[in-house]
């Protein structure tokens, strides 16, 4: 029996929960190049990701699915393409208490649209919690807005569950026949 790797790729802005959406998932402790943040990331955050994350998940005793965090800030973009290398769909984090989650949508779908026009796009909106609006159905015809058709889901990336279900969305919108 051959092992079967696949390669999902995250991204979105700074803080909206990459990296913790991967180590919330991952079967491995995650490898993540977190350093200090020395720029305006750190009105958000502490820390951010300056090269990428990695966690892997095995499905089923045949099958990894290897999960890789993009940095957010731009300043780092040449990493976006060396990560999306081989990869099978992207999952776009947003946080929905940013100042405007919506060019943050925008900014980050035109960034890897020729990634999205040939793989799967899931959209997951985080910090829900936190602030209710923009609701998912704003995130949905904004992805009409921009010609995109994407799932949209609400999640924690803090839950194993939460991520799980996104994940689960991409792999079966690839291959309605892959147990999950």
């Amino acid at each position: 029996m051959s092992l079967v790797n696949r390669k999902i790729i995250f991204t979105g802005p700074v803080g909206s929960g990459k990296t913790t959406a991967i180590q919330s998932i991952s079967d491995i402790d995650i490898v993540s190049t977190n350093k200090d943040a020395s720029d305006m990331t750190t009105k958000r955050k502490k820390e951010t990701t300056v090269a990428m994350d990695y966690g892997v998940i095995t499905i089923g005793k045949a099958e990894k699915v290897h999960l890789y965090g993009t940095p957010g800030q731009e300043r780092f973009d040449f990493m976006w393409d060396i990560l999306t290398k081989g990869g099978l769909g992207l999952i776009l984090l947003l946080d929905n208490t940013r100042k405007d989650p919506f060019q943050d949508m925008k900014f980050y779908t035109n960034a890897f649209k020729d990634f999205i026009a040939e793989k799967q796009l899931i959209v997951g909106i985080t910090q829900t919690d936190l602030r209710k609006s923009p609701t998912i159905y704003q995130y949905r015809e904004w992805l009409d807005e921009l010609g995109l058709d994407a799932p949209v889901f609400e999640v924690d990336a803090r839950s194993r569950d939460d991520v799980s279900l996104m994940l689960q969305g991409l792999l079966l919108s690839l291959d309605p026949g892959v147990t999950v």
